[in-house]
């Protein structure tokens, strides 16, 4: 027996789903909207996911940073994640993370800028906040051996946590944050992403970052960099050197705007061989040598 269809009304298209799309097997009839659910397929590009439906994406206008710090070319700085923070080098920027670093080491700093790490697109199990993020958030891994998962970026409760990690940032002292792994959708992430729920995502942080007083950079993206420079005040890459993707921060600097470039060497003693390589082909950006556990060493090209 042929079975009795059902025909269901949805706003926009339903994650996975062209409009007008025949479920057969289930005796569904979707009109003016998509099938219902979630599915492993995602939105079309253009259109970002709200509330599990995919919906057109238009930009509104960027909240404007209003007295937050804005490095120009030739910015210096220092990057250290792990360990205690050595505070003794003469750099006008420190790059530390948001969880680690101590109210000691954060007074120390007082008279430098400070800017707090924090991952804004991946699960990091040990961070003091890990527990609150919902299963149906978390996507594939990093990398084949790593624990740290991408993030549904367009998950609601993802967002809230990291407002609260905004909050956190602001309220400890940071003059602005570096939101990591915001370039999810161009790996293979387990989430679904699209490029352009990723540049919706990349804009949220950065309003939400400006609208509490904190300066914010664009962490990698390399892809989106024309798209988002009228949101950031900075920009920060790991490797550009070594992937060939360096002229890609011409829209920052030919705007005067400070890029904050990491190129990592497995072994610190290769690091005066690695500088003599490339300092010179990048003056425009803030380059420092470290090894990729960002402890205390310290190798600037300017």
């Amino acid at each position: 027996m042929r079975p009795i269809a059902r025909i269901f009304r949805f706003r926009g298209t339903s994650v996975g789903c062209t409009r007008g799309c025949i479920l057969a097997s289930m005796g569904i009839l979707a009109i003016e909207g998509g099938c219902v659910g979630q599915s492993s397929h995602g939105c079309p590009e253009g259109e970002v996911r709200v509330d599990g439906y995919c919906e057109s994406y238009e930009p509104g206008d960027p909240v404007e940073g209003d007295g937050v710090w804005q490095p120009v070319v030739g910015c210096t700085w220092q990057c250290q994640q792990n360990g205690e923070v050595d505070t003794s080098y003469d750099v006008e920027m420190y790059d530390v993370d948001l969880f680690e670093v101590t109210d000691t080491e954060l007074s120390a700093l007082s008279d430098r800028v400070v800017i707090c790490r924090f991952s804004a697109g991946t699960y990091e199990p040990d961070r003091p906040d890990s527990h609150l993020f919902p299963r149906e958030a978390l996507g594939g891994p990093l990398d084949d051996s790593s624990e740290e998962l991408w993030l549904d970026i367009t998950n609601s409760m993802v967002r809230t946590i990291m407002i609260a990690r905004l909050n956190l940032a602001r309220d400890r002292g940071c003059d602005g944050v570096e939101p990591d792994n915001m370039d999810g959708f161009a790996s293979v992430n387990g989430v679904h992403l699209n490029a352009t729920e990723q540049m919706e995502y990349n804009r949220f942080i950065a309003d939400e970052a400006h609208a509490r007083g904190l300066s914010v950079g664009l962490k990698n993206d390399v892809e989106q960099v024309v798209d988002l420079v009228d949101w950031f005040d900075w920009a920060m890459n790991e490797q550009c050197h070594l992937d060939d993707e360096c002229p890609a921060y011409d829209t920052f600097t030919g705007a005067g705007m400070a890029v904050f470039h990491l190129e990592y060497v497995d072994q610190w003693p290769d690091a005066t061989t690695l500088a003599s390589e490339i300092c010179d082909l990048y003056p425009d950006l803030s380059t420092l040598i470290k090894t990729r556990d960002l402890g205390p060493e310290f190798l600037a090209c300017s």
